[in-house]
């Protein structure tokens, strides 16, 4: 991987067009993700995969983000829908069981199509008021069941042959706020947050893959969102522990401001390894790859760490699941 570039870029369609492959061959980012209107049916998203890789020449990671519930971007009736991850958490007879097995079905089906990366699990907890984009998404409403829960998903998707993207680095659970569309600020103190939001991060820690917030934890840098925060990825990388490979949350989200070049700059230059973009708009995506660098040193070092834990699905039929997750809810 020492020739990709530390940026993840989307595409405009269900197929790659001749200027975009043109692009992406040029710019080699290190990975690419794809959306709902990149999906129609399992063949042509398999040679959208094929064709990204194509592209650039390699084995480049493909992402998405297939939660299950409200963040899907693979349906029915060609794949499997699931209730929240929150809904299903508190229904499941055996919770943690439950979640490894549908880390390990949507790793199934994700693979099929040429997908190896899946933007899950989320590590953030359930509050009262947490923002509804986001609530009924976590995995529960303590440390203990969050951590349990991401750590089963986790490990079902690994088993499935799919990396996971643990998010939202350090925990977006007490947002009021949307960050697509605004920045939530966190109130609650350093010490407070060590031991809730944090401390589930801190257990979670291994994962090879990690994605920031884009909120702002006023206690401890009141100025900058974490994905631009030079203290948060220092408390990320040295106090929560997280060495894995870092990516921005989106960087076209409204919740950052100014060019995405200039957003990228921040963030890159606050420590976080790569740039995820995600609206698949050429000229946008052309103005960040003249400002994300190659990978290089301990970011090149924390991809190819990453990348060596990509390995083929263990066996196990779709049938066999199926039955053994009806067995975990109960």
């Amino acid at each position: 991987m020492s020739s990709a570039r530390a940026v993840i870029f989307g595409c405009a369609g269900l197929s790659l067009g001749r200027s975009e492959a043109a692009f992406f061959a040029e710019s080699q980012p290190w990975g690419a993700i794809l959306f709902a209107r990149n999906i129609e049916s399992p063949d042509q998203v398999r040679r959208l995969t094929d064709d990204l890789r194509t592209a650039v020449g390699r084995d480049m990671p493909v992402l998405i983000d297939q939660e299950g519930g409200r963040v899907a971007r693979m349906r029915a009736p060609h794949w499997r829908d699931w209730m929240p991850a929150l809904e299903q958490c508190e229904r499941a007879r055996d919770p943690a069981l439950a979640m490894e097995l549908r880390g390990r079905m949507i790793a199934r089906e994700l693979r099929a199509v040429g997908i190896d990366v899946n933007c899950a699990p989320l590590a953030d907890i359930a509050q009262g008021d947490t923002h509804a984009i986001l609530q009924n998404r976590c995995y529960g409403r303590s440390v203990g069941d969050v951590v349990a829960h991401a750590r089963a998903m986790a490990d079902g998707l690994l088993r499935g042959g799919v990396l996971p993207v643990l998010k939202h680095i350090p925990g977006h659970g007490r947002a009021t706020l949307d960050s697509h569309l605004d920045l939530p600020v966190i109130d609650a103190v350093k010490s407070e947050l060590q031991g809730t939001d944090f401390a589930a991060f801190r257990a979670l820690a291994d994962l090879p893959l990690g994605m920031t917030a884009h909120l702002v934890f006023r206690d401890i840098d009141p100025e900058a969102p974490a994905t631009q925060s030079p203290r948060m990825i220092g408390l990320i990388r040295e106090e929560i522990g997280f060495q894995g490979l870092l990516m921005t949350d989106d960087i076209s989200m409204q919740a950052l401001q100014g060019p995405v070049a200039a957003r990228a700059e921040a963030a890159l230059a606050a420590g976080c390894d790569l740039v995820l973009h995600c609206n698949g708009d050429l000229a946008e995506m052309q103005a960040l790859a003249g400002v994300c660098p190659l990978l290089s040193g301990e970011g090149l070092a924390r991809s190819e760490r990453a990348l060596a834990m990509r390995a083929a699905p263990e066996a196990g039929g779709a049938e066999a699941l199926e039955a053994a997750f009806a067995e975990a809810m109960g």
